[in-house]
């Protein structure tokens, strides 16, 4: 009966150099054989298990899936929205008053009257041409009506499109009033060249359709018109 060795686990180490060698003698042997890579110069530990096959203890640490949460924060920006990009002669107006203070202020100037809403998007994409041709012309003004915040001054205009434009200048009132997307953004060049000629108007100037002109009076008129009663 055959003596049954034990041997002890520490007793079994085997150099880099053996086991290099070993490596290639079972290369030689069996050509077809994918080569043993000669990268790994660490020295393991090696013992038999009860089939009597040699293993190798791997020390190398296993890999944990790490779990961890991404809190993707919104940094909240003070970026004006479209609407808000004005050139300096552009001016906004929220109500009937200070659109028709603003058409008096302007005296002799052509006024270009844009009718528009924030969630047009036909409105949203003729602006920045509209905004750059205001750059190129300051001399003359461009008025800003938003038609959410102005319903019944628009219904009143007989605004029913959207972006919509009227001209104005002084004393002759209302020139043209249009509705114009940006493929007809010629349009409102055309109108300008008409209408943005130098020109003196004689009187005040006239009402808005149906809206009326509140025109202060001067303190001295106020005064005659006492003295006259």
């Amino acid at each position: 009966m055959a003596d049954v060795v034990r041997l002890s686990f520490h007793s079994l180490r085997f150099s880099s150099s053996l086991l290099n060698s070993f490596a290639s003698s079972l290369n030689s042997l069996r050509p077809g054989l994918l080569s043993i890579q000669k990268t790994d110069k660490r020295v393991y530990p090696l013992l038999y298990s009860s089939a009597g096959d040699l293993t190798r203890f791997d020390f190398r640490p296993r890999k944990q899936p790490v779990s961890f949460k991404v809190h993707a924060t919104v940094a909240e920006t003070d970026q004006p929205k479209w609407w808000e990009k004005n050139a300096p002669n552009m001016v906004d107006i929220h109500s009937t008053q200070e659109f028709l203070s603003a058409l008096s202020q302007a005296g002799d100037r052509l006024v270009i009257v844009e009718f528009y809403g924030t969630w047009c998007a036909s409105c949203r994409a003729l602006f920045p041409k509209l905004r750059r041709t205001a750059e190129e012309l300051p001399e003359i003004v461009f008025l800003k009506v938003n038609f959410d915040e102005n319903k019944p001054m628009c219904k009143s205009l007989n605004v029913k499109v959207l972006p919509y434009f009227h001209f104005y200048r002084g004393a002759d009132g209302q020139l043209e009033s249009f509705s114009c997307s940006l493929a007809k953004f010629q349009k409102i060049r055309d109108a300008i060249i008409t209408h943005n000629t130098d020109r003196c108007s004689i009187g005040p100037p006239k009402g808005v359709g149906d809206l009326k002109l509140e025109l202060s009076l001067a303190p001295k008129n106020r005064a005659a018109e006492s003295t006259s009663a």
